[in-house]
């Protein structure tokens, strides 16, 4: 069947600015939900969890960028024409320009700044790009990039956008520098939703038995924070302003409960990462890497 989609519309597509005022408590049920807390005795993940005695101690994990100022699932809107039914999402990747506070009002603006063809039978990449500004202010704080495959919608031809997506990031040929082992809760999944993507994919035994799973998996942005988590702990002594870049590929899902191992190797600047559920030995990250300053 043909694709619906008009490259020119999907490329100017206006989506107006998002407004997004969170609390010190969404930043703590955020950084719950990718595991933060599991030792309650480490004072490093203390800091994102805890506001401290005096309400100043809290910290953002600098994935929260991913939940901030977030369009939703505008693919599923009628007037894209994208088989949203097919969609994946491929690739994250954020910039962080500032600090992210563990509370305040910021403004989303979000663009389609890619669409790709791989050919009829094929899909195409979609990329978008989100901008996070400090309300008050008009700081920017950090730019997050999303790659999905629109696996109904290849054959459209011309009208894309020159070149490809970006190539995968290169991993290096040698043994791990580091390796971080994570634990994630049964109920993982369940406590990440609340931070706003209520997709029944990750909560509904039904609906994750419909879409090929045997029981709801974690979702892909969470299992980036788990290896945000990993570089932290290993590389950052939990300082997350160091933390200036970061791009993940998801290679398969994560499950609620999975210990997550991430490898990484240390090349100046950027850290390389791939991170596999070791009980099932899937890679469920991979060509993966974080830029530190």
């Amino acid at each position: 069947m043909p694709t619906s989609i008009s490259p020119t519309a999907l490329l100017s597509r206006r989506f107006g600015t998002m407004e997004h005022a969170y609390t010190a408590r969404d930043t703590q049920l955020y950084a719950l939900g990718i595991g933060m807390g599991f030792d309650p005795l480490d004072a490093g993940q203390l800091d994102y969890v805890y506001e401290g005695v005096d309400g100043l101690a809290l910290k953002a994990m600098p994935t929260l960028a991913n939940v901030l100022a977030y369009p939703g699932f505008w693919a599923r809107e009628p007037d894209t024409g994208i088989d949203w039914r097919r969609v994946v999402h491929a690739e994250q990747a954020i910039e962080w320009h500032a600090p992210l506070p563990a509370s305040g009002r910021v403004l989303g603006t979000n663009q389609v700044s890619g669409l790709w063809d791989r050919g009829a039978g094929k899909g195409a990449f979609l990329q978008q790009r989100r901008d996070i500004r400090d309300a008050a202010s008009g700081r920017l704080l950090a730019t997050v990039t999303q790659l999905s495959l629109l696996r109904g919608d290849g054959g459209f031809g011309q009208g894309g956008s020159a070149g490809g997506p970006p190539p995968a990031h290169a991993m290096p040929d040698r043994p791990a520098d580091a390796v971080c082992d994570l634990p994630t809760l049964p109920q993982a999944a369940l406590i990440y939703r609340l931070s706003g993507d209520s997709n029944p994919l990750h909560a509904a035994p039904d609906a994750a038995r419909a879409a090929g799973f045997d029981r709801p998996i974690l979702h892909g942005m969470a299992t980036m924070g788990v290896a945000a988590h990993a570089v932290l702990r290993t590389w950052l002594g939990y300082d997350a302003g160091r933390l200036t870049g970061m791009r993940v590929r998801f290679t398969a899902p994560a499950f609620p409960g999975d210990t997550l191992r991430t490898e990484m190797w240390a090349d100046g600047r950027v850290i390389s990462l791939r991170t596999t559920a070791i009980e099932r030995g899937v890679a469920v990250l991979d060509n993966a890497c974080a830029t530190l300053d």
